[in-house]
Order: structure tokens, then C-alpha cells, then sequence
């Protein structure tokens, strides 16, 4: 799996690299977990034979589609070193292969991403309707500074853990409806892709997630008081192998996140992984960068599950 500096991911594209991947790796299973809001195939990869289940998404916010291939970068380097025999990372990938099962869903909002690509029809009624939406927030560049799905919900402040508090800090910060980011939605759940993911969670049994987003080089390892057994020990591994400082989520926006529902409903280790610096989108040039410090993370997160 190649990745030119040039290039934008979208829905199409990412499409095209999953088959390919399950072409190049008989080991890789893909499944729909359910559809977006345009009617976009929302997949989960899933490779290993171990009980233990660890997950991995990315891309809930549009302009930080970069971690979609990110994730299938370590995806393909991973079966790549269990048909070998090899090493990723410094890990025995057969051993990993073995003892875990990865479930990754790499585009979690992919007409979110279309949109900051330029893969939405300018013409369509949704692309008019997220333009109106946008004209409210003149502040926020459109398209590229749009974190929401299609409608306007932020999926990472739209799952049931302090979705109250959440709308009360949006609230207070102006945003009391449908915008380019942090509109936590009209209920917990009432957007597909977040309810996707959360029923892929609810029937897998997950012992360790990772929730990749862009920038700032941290990993937010906690929620509230919860502190589920070895997450701090495990953070500070993942702290170890990537170069990321450990952070507790700021309280503006420390609610109603995937990272805060899974913990504060299972009391198992959960983690947001902000991958590299700068302003989002983060260009394809810090590629490279980012996967010489998130892939020996994800690797580390697979083996300490």
C-alpha cells in the first residue's frame, strides 16, 4: 500500500484500497456495519484468531481524514509481517495474530470526508444543505474546516456518556443546532454512523479501543474518575512507543465521545490518539511521520490488550 502526497482520501478511494487489501491478504475479513446518512458502506476489517478483541477507528471527524490511512497502512503492514513470519514493530505478528482479534473500521464519517475532499456533487441537495449550514459559521472554512457528519452532528459528541453536559458546554459556546463541528445532535445516537460503530461495540466485546483524530501528539487516556485496570500503565506504553504525551481530555470537550461511552460503560481500557501537528486536514507530506510514531503505538495497543 502506497500513499502519494498528492493524493485526498474519499469513500471511492478507500473503497478501492479495501478490496485491495482483501485481495492481497486472504486472513483479512470486511463486513458492512451499517450505512451513513448519503447511504455509504460503513466496514469493519477484521484479522486475528484471538478471543481478546481490540479496536481500532478512525476519521469520526471529516477534516481529520488522515487517519483513515493511517490505520490501513498498520492493517497491511501487520498481515504483511503475520504471512512472513516477521516482526511489526518489535512484535511477533504471528504470536499477535494468534492471541488477538483487530477489528478496525478506518472511515467512520465518509460523506463527511467526501465533503472536505471534494467528492460531494455541489449540485446535491446535501452539499447545498451542509453550505447553508456552514453560512452560519463563516468562521469555519468550508469545506475544510468541517468536522461533522453530512447533516451536521458531530459524531465524537454523540454517544451517551455525559451527552447532557456536552449540549449544555456547546450551549454555551453558541452552537445550539446542526454546524461545521461540535453539534452534539438532537439525541444520543441519532446519527447512523455513530450508532454504527456503537452497535458493532455493544455485540463485539471489546477489551481495548484506540479513537484516531488529528492533531497535538497526546493520548487522552481517561474519563471522568473511571480508571479501568492497567489503562494507566498501558498509556504510558503507548507513550513510550509513539513520543505522544499523556493528557486528561480537556473539560470543554471531555463528554459524549466514542473513547468516553466505551470506558464509562465497560470500565476497560480506552484511548484518543491525536496524531500529529498542525491544522487540520493535515497534509499528506506528515504521512510518513505519522506512521513512524503511530504504528509501533497501534502494535503496542494489539499486544498489551
Amino acid at each position: 500500500m502506497t500513499v502519494a502526497e498528492n493524493i485526498k482520501y474519499t469513500y471511492s478511494l478507500t473503497e478501492k484500497i479495501i478490496h485491495s487489501l482483501s485481495e492481497k491478504h486472504s486472513n483479512l475479513q470486511v463486513k458492512t456495519i451499517g450505512k451513513s446518512v448519503m447511504g455509504k458502506s460503513i466496514r469493519a476489517l477484521v484479522c486475528g484468531k484471538g478471543e481478546k478483541k481490540v479496536f481500532f477507528n478512525a476519521s469520526h471527524h471529516a477534516n481529520e481524514w488522515i487517519t483513515t490511512p493511517l490505520i490501513l497502512k498498520f492493517i497491511d503492514r501487520y498481515l504483511s509481517a503475520q504471512q512472513r513470519k516477521e516482526e511489526i514493530c518489535g512484535i511477533d505478528a504471528n504470536e499477535l495474530f494468534e492471541k488477538k482479534t483487530l477489528v478496525a473500521v478506518p472511515l467512520v464519517n465518509p460523506d463527511g470526508v467526501d465533503l472536505v475532499n471534494g467528492a460531494v456533487d455541489i449540485n446535491s441537495q446535501h452539499y447545498i444543505n451542509a453550505q447553508k449550514i456552514a453560512a452560519h459559521y463563516p468562521q469555519i472554512p468550508f469545506p475544510k474546516g468541517w468536522k461533522a457528519n453530512i447533516e451536521g452532528v458531530d459524531l465524537n459528541l454523540n454517544y451517551p456518556a455525559g451527552w447532557g453536559r456536552a449540549k449544555e458546554i456547546k450551549k454555551e459556546k453558541g452552537i445550539t443546532t446542526f454546524a461545521p463541528r461540535d453539534y452534539v445532535g438532537t439525541s444520543p445516537l441519532c446519527a447512523p454512523e455513530a450508532r454504527a460503530v456503537y452497535d458493532l461495540t455493544i455485540e463485539s466485546g471489546f477489551c481495548l479501543t484506540l479513537s484516531y483524530h488529528t492533531q497535538g501528539k497526546v493520548i487522552y487516556w481517561k474519563y471522568m474518575d473511571y480508571l479501568p485496570q492497567n489503562s494507566e500503565e498501558i498509556a504510558k506504553r503507548l507513550q513510550e512507543a509513539s513520543g505522544y504525551k499523556m493528557e486528561i481530555t480537556p473539560s470543554e470537550s471531555g463528554h459524549a465521545g466514542y473513547k468516553d461511552w466505551f470506558i464509562s460503560k465497560y470500565n476497560m481500557p480506552g484511548y484518543t490518539v491525536e496524531a500529529g501537528e498542525g491544522q487540520n486536514p493535515l497534509p499528506m507530506s506528515q504521512f510518513g511521520e505519522l506512521c513512524q510514531s503511530n504504528l509501533p503505538l497501534m502494535a503496542q495497543a494489539l499486544n498489551l490488550a
